[in-house]
């Protein structure tokens, strides 16, 4: 049955990742060239100021989740209302926050942004705030008990839904010339929907125990898990924030196109991952240690091959991408080749780390991870705020670079001593195997005929050939070097293939 519940949860993750990168690459492309680099810039910069109650599932979040897994193994409602009540009561306190946060935005952020008039940017910051608050203040806590009940599929078919329709609404209104004040009204307005349907969905699925109070100390690693949080705004918005107030926002835009890509591969690589947190945590629920590091190694493996696989690729393909996306576009020069591949290789120094962060979360070490997290917030601020004022937007990226490496090998040792009982020379020799796979990939593609790449077809010819390249290269070195591993994930991938008999089964 877990077996089962990852693959679809798996599936509908990576469903909800395609339609989330389509969609994103439609809409700022018309954003644009509609209304100009500049208001792609703000808009940027406005979602990354407002964004840390969009990260609240990585800090308050997985301490939840954490919670729920042994109570959901054990079919404890009074645990699990407790629980639920608890998690409640804390998000209307951080949405009050945000509340005044918002209020403050709205009075100072027109004061540093010069290129628009102030009521412009004032008025578009209460827009684009309203949506991330109809977005995050309502379901949130039942969409966290569904990711630990293993059906994370139920809230990824209600995202598609309204990311499609809102993209549909948005490409509408923009083609008949509305402004951009009401294009990011009506999406606001479509948000909204997301959570109502998904409270009647668990209300009517769930049952829950009303007369139980309030558990404070069964996430009593909460503020622990804010201190993630809070780490973690500071090292994923630094960049946009320094960009913002050092140099302008069409450099906040050629970030953000950049980011973009990037952001959206590590999405599709999370999605491949999107069971195995829930997973994790059942089996240590229950004590199963052998199944946990077996089943870890596999998918250590897969994860680290498929960050092999896209990032290499990325990196060869990225700067033709953006040229054919940018297309027609001459307010800002967007061709930035060194900020690409050092934002690249930080992003996959960053996936790299997914099996070690599941599993801690899975685990509950919050507290003994958290010094580690502001360390990586720190190293990102610091050097990006004096390397900004030298290279600008390279500058920003190798703080996030140096600091994600100096993360990812925290994490490895960490887990590798503390959860896993395991050397951390495994780790080491898996991330030195993927930047070989990688530099071999960039050579054999050198001495391929290179494609003049002017459109979308064309790109996705080179493409092709470039991923063939890569799966051939890194799975061969896979079978050389991790032989069994690679045995148990081509027979778990046809399994999938084979979903109605896999089904059937279970």
């Amino acid at each position: 049955m877990r077996t089962k519940k990852a693959l679809v949860n798996t599936i509908t993750s990576l469903m909800l990742q395609l339609t989330t990168i389509i969609c994103g690459f439609i809409i700022p492309s018309l954003v644009i060239k509609t209304y100009g680099s500049g208001v792609n810039g703000l808009i940027t910069s406005i979602t990354q100021f407002l964004g840390f109650i969009v990260l609240l599932e990585s800090g308050i979040g997985g301490v939840v989740r954490a919670a729920l897994y042994k109570p959901l193994a054990n079919k404890d409602i009074g645990t699990i209302s407790a629980i639920i009540k608890a998690t409640e009561k804390i998000y209307k306190s951080i949405v009050f926050i945000f509340i005044v946060y918002l209020l403050i935005m709205t009075l100072f952020f027109p004061l540093i942004i010069e290129e628009f008039e102030g009521g412009f940017t004032a008025s578009l910051v209460i827009i684009i705030g309203a949506s991330t608050l109809a977005q995050y203040s309502f379901g949130i806590t039942y969409q966290l008990l569904l990711q630990a009940d293993q059906k994370r599929y139920v809230t990824s078919l209600f995202q598609i839904f309204t990311i499609i329709i809102n993209t549909i609404m948005v490409v509408i209104l923009i083609k008949i010339g509305t402004s951009i004040h009401i294009v990011r009204l009506v999406s606001t307005i479509v948000f909204i929907i997301r959570p109502i349907i998904l409270s009647k969905y668990v209300k009517r699925n769930y049952s829950f125990d009303n007369s139980i109070l309030p558990n404070k100390n069964a996430i009593k690693q909460r503020w622990d898990g804010l201190g993630h949080h809070i780490a973690y705004f500071l090292y994923n918005q630094t960049d946009v924030i320094l960009l913002t107030l050092v140099t302008n926002v069409k450099e906040v835009s050629v970030y953000s196109v950049y980011s973009m890509i990037v952001v959206g591969i590590k999405n599709i690589i999370s999605a491949f991952s999107s069971g195995v947190e829930a997973a994790f945590g059942n089996m240590l629920a229950k004590d199963e240690k052998e199944h946990l590091k077996h089943s870890f190694s596999t998918y250590e493996l897969f994860s680290t091959t498929l960050t092999t696989i896209f990032f290499t690729g990325t990196a060869l393909l990225i700067l033709p991408f953006v040229d054919v996306y940018t297309k027609g576009v001459e307010d800002v020069e967007y061709y930035r080749p060194l900020f690409a591949y050092i934002l690249v290789a930080a992003s996959a120094v960053y996936s790299i780390r997914l099996p070690y962060h599941y599993i801690t979360l899975a685990a509950g070490h919050f507290k003994q991870t958290r010094n580690g997290a502001f360390l990586e917030a720190g190293i990102n601020l610091i050097m990006s705020a004096i390397l900004v004022n030298f290279l600008g937007i390279i500058g920003v990226a190798i703080g996030t670079f140096c600091s994600a490496l100096f993360r990812t090998v925290q994490y490895a040792i960490y887990t590798s001593k503390n959860i896993l009982d395991r050397s951390v020379w495994i780790f080491c020799k898996s991330f030195c195997l993927s930047i070989i796979s990688s530099l071999l990939i960039i050579y054999i593609t050198h001495m391929v005929p290179q494609i003049s790449v002017t459109s979308y077809v064309d790109w996705c010819l080179y493409g092709s050939i470039i991923l063939i390249i890569c799966i051939i290269v890194t799975s061969l070195i896979n079978f050389i070097f991790f032989y069994n591993e690679s045995i148990v994930i081509v027979n778990r991938l046809k399994n999938m293939m084979k979903i109605n008999k896999l089904f059937k089964k279970t």
